[in-house]
Order: structure tokens, then C-alpha cells, then sequence
């Protein structure tokens, strides 16, 4: 059945139309994702590893978390800088190296104010990684290529971890300290292989401009039109936070038990594995503008039938399902508008900046939906997750009119914002000339 399956024309063309025509480096940077994922141990099991083996209370290990999510929000724009200045690549090596190290030395350290400071360093490392991928994605891949690239890289970060999340739970039966070193060594191959095999993918500035003012980070803060796109992916990343903070609270108040959530927030990274590829072929050639509103919608309304749940483990699975379909559409047309919002010699600010969005809301959701939880009940907390999907359609809609979108499937238009000193011609630039070999 399976030869069946390969050799089938439809099968095979499907396969070509979602994978075929993508560079070389970006398999091997999508290898190492899904390898560097499927040993994202710690991370999942953190929360569980101090309250269940070193015996420290809830809040410590809340605290921890959103240390964690600190160091990740400061390494937004600390990487994002290196990855302009030094290139893409000795940001990510240096990243990964130093994630696998003091996530071993996380595995080994004791007493609260080192561990607090262990997991800062930890956070700060994982999250350097990111400016550096997706410049290097925007790097390699020609723009028409990119939504397609990032979907297939977000397929292997929920691939690698619905199957790390699986495992997981068995490794830890043998002890703690086997997860973190495991963690350790899949971050260190990670970087041999983007070592060995990834060229830097940094472009020089065009020659033409070299007597431009840099584009630094205030720059970068006075775009207005991608600070909008980062206010709005800071609303929505407030919701989606909730599934993995509040939505198993509430849960647990409503008579949930822990393996009905574990069954329940699992089909999240089922549905993207299934549905991602398919769903990213159909969002092809349509309106930008349309699927992030759409997006939007499905994702703070997914979060807002929460409210009706009730004591249903299966209206729960539902409200994951709708809210999972947001994400799928949301997350890699969104890194194709960042990455072509991005001018091509300051992509990994551009990138870090609208990285900080994501670590801020990891920083902050759980700490504003475990108070609006306790002080004002799930009916006022998703509901407001309704209103803030809302407002974020809203928000693309009118960015979307104002920067040219067209409404039968073109992207947002590269028109030159005011404040950053590169043409238009320079900012929608697919792949870097000489840096990147065209090879499948």
C-alpha cells in the first residue's frame, strides 16, 4: 500500500508542487530544525521537572517560565543585531552551542537563584536562534517561494515536537538529567549541521547605497507599518499563549482531567501535520490581506468558544481544532509579509524585532490570563481572546487597504516606508546573488 501511495502520479505531483524548487540549504536547515525539535525536551517538561523531581512550588516554577520567556525576549533583539552585523550564520552556531550548554548545566544545577538564572541563559540562547532562521530563509528563498518555506519549516518544528512531547513523557521515567542531555546533544548536532553545511547567507549592502544612513533599531521602530504588523502579532500571541497557561487551568476547574487536556491540546500538532502542507497549497495566490484576517478570526474566536465548553472534553477538542486552522493559515504568511517587509541588508533586526512580539507574549500571557482567569472568570478571559482576534482582523484589513493589498490574492505591496532609507526595489530582493546555490 505504501509503494502504492509513493508511486502515484497524483501523490508524487502533489509532493513536487510542495516541496520541488527550494534551495539546497534550505532542506538542511529544515533537517535541522526537525532534528533540534524532536530533542526539545526541557522546555516542555520544565514546569513538571521542578514542581514533580526538585520539589519547588507552583510559583517558583512560574516564575522560572517566565524568566525563561525574559531571557527569549531580550535575545529578540540582542540576535537580531548580531545576525546584521556578524551574519546569519555564527548567530545561529553560536546560539545553538550555547543553548546545548547550559542546558546541560540546567540538568545539573541546584538551589533557586541558579536555576532562575541557568533558565535566563537558556531562553536567551533557544530564542537567538530565530532572527538568524528566518533571515536566512528570506535569504535563500525567492519571494514567491517564501509563505511555502516557512509553512514547511513551521511543519517540521510541530513535527519534531508532537513527537518529542511523546517520548518525552517515557525518557523521563529514567530521570530528568536524561532529557536535558539528550535536549543538550540534539541542539550541538544542530549546529554541525548548519556549520558544515550552510554558507553565510548575509548580503552586503547594495553598492548603489553604501552612502545610506544604517538601518539600526530605532529604524526599525519608526516603520510604522511593520511596527503595525508586530502590534497586531503581539495581540494574537497574547491569545495563543492561553493554551498552555490558562486553557489547562480552566480545564481543571471544569472537571478536565490531565490526560483528557494532554488528548485535547495534542491535536493541535496533529492537525498542523496533517493539515499544514495541504492548507498552505490552497492559501497560494490568494489574498494576504484575507487569510490574516481570517486567520485572526479563527484564532480569538477559536479561544472565545472556550466560554462554551463547559465540562465537554470534545467541545474542547473543537475549540483546539478551530483555533489550530487560525494557526496554520496565520503563521507562515505572516513570516512572508515580515520577511518581505524587511530590507534585505537589515533583515535580522526587522527579524528580531518582530520575534520580540512572540517572546513579550510569552513573558506576559501567562501572567495576564492567570489574572483575568482568577479575578474575573474564563467567561470575561476568552471572550476578551474573542475581541483581541477581532481587532487583529480589523487591523490587517485596514493595513492591508492602506499599503495596496489586492483583494484577489496579491501580497502587500513593497512600497518604501518613510523612515527607512532602501527602495523598494531593494526590499522585496528574493535571494542573494553568488550567496546561494540554486540546487533542490
Amino acid at each position: 500500500m505504501l509503494f502504492t501511495l509513493v508511486t502515484n502520479p497524483r501523490i508524487r505531483r502533489m509532493v513536487q508542487e510542495t516541496a520541488g524548487g527550494l534551495p539546497r540549504q534550505f532542506w538542511w536547515l529544515w533537517v535541522s530544525t526537525l532534528v533540534n525539535r524532536l530533542g526539545a525536551f526541557v522546555v516542555t517538561f520544565l514546569a513538571l521537572y521542578l514542581t514533580s523531581s526538585r520539589g519547588y512550588s507552583a510559583s517558583y516554577a512560574g516564575l522560572v517560565a517566565s524568566l525563561f520567556g525574559l531571557g527569549a525576549a531580550v535575545s529578540s533583539i540582542v540576535a537580531g543585531v548580531l545576525t546584521d552585523r556578524i551574519g546569519r550564520r555564527p548567530t545561529l552556531v553560536g546560539a545553538q552551542l550555547g543553548t546545548a550548554l547550559f542546558t546541560a548545566v540546567l540538568g545539573f544545577t541546584d538551589g533557586q537563584v541558579s536555576i532562575a538564572v541557568v533558565a535566563f541563559l537558556v531562553g536567551f540562547c533557544n530564542n537567538a536562534t530565530r532572527p538568524a532562521i528566518s533571515a536566512i530563509i528570506a535569504d535563500i528563498v525567492p519571494a514567491a517561494d517564501r509563505v511555502r518555506a516557512y509553512s514547511l519549516n513551521f511543519w517540521a518544528i510541530n513535527l519534531g515536537f508532537g513527537l518529542s512531547s511523546a517520548v518525552a513523557g517515557l525518557i523521563a521515567t529514567q530521570g530528568y538529567l536524561t532529557l536535558f542531555l539528550l535536549d543538550a546533544v540534539s541542539t550541538l548536532l544542530c549546529a554541525v549541521v548548519i556549520f558544515v553545511k550552510i554558507p553565510e547567507t548575509k548580503p552586503d549592502t547594495p553598492a548603489a547605497h553604501a552612502d545610506a544612513p544604517a538601518v539600526g533599531l530605532v529604524t526599525v521602530i519608526r516603520d510604522r507599518r511593520f511596527m503595525s504588523v508586530v502590534g497586531l502579532t503581539l495581540l494574537l500571541a497574547l491569545v495563543m499563549q492561553q493554551a498552555s497557561t490558562t486553557l489547562p487551568v480552566d480545564m481543571g476547574e471544569q472537571g478536565i482531567t490531565s490526560s483528557q487536556y494532554g488528548l485535547v491540546i495534542g491535536l493541535n500538532g496533529l492537525l498542523i501535520v496533517l493539515l499544514q502542507i495541504p492548507l498552505t497549497r490552497w492559501v497560494e495566490g490568494r489574498s494576504r490581506t484575507a487569510m490574516l484576517a481570517a486567520a485572526a478570526l479563527l484564532i480569538g474566536w477559536g479561544f472565545g468558544m472556550t466560554a462554551l465548553a463547559g465540562s465537554s472534553a470534545w467541545l474542547y477538542a473543537l475549540t483546539v481544532a478551530v483555533w489550530t486552522v487560525g494557526e496554520i493559515l496565520y503563521t507562515p504568511t505572516l513570516m512572508g509579509l515580515v520577511a518581505e517587509l524587511s530590507p534585505t541588508h537589515a533583515r535580522g533586526r526587522y527579524q528580531g524585532v518582530y520575534s520580540l512580539s512572540w517572546s513579550l507574549a510569552l513573558f506576559l500571557g501567562p501572567a495576564v490570563g492567570g489574572v483575568v482567569l482568577d479575578h474575573a472568570g474564563g467567561g470575561v478571559l476568552w471572550g476578551a481572546c474573542g475581541v483581541c482576534g477581532t481587532v487583529a482582523a480589523a487591523g490587517y484589513a485596514v493595513l492591508g487597504r492602506r499599503t495596496g493589498a489586492a483583494a484577489d490574492g496579491g501580497p502587500f505591496e513593497a512600497v518604501e516606508a518613510v523612515e527607512v532609507a532602501v527602495p523598494a526595489a531593494e526590499v522585496a530582493v528574493p535571494a542573494v546573488e553568488g550567496k546561494a546555490p540554486a540546487g533542490a
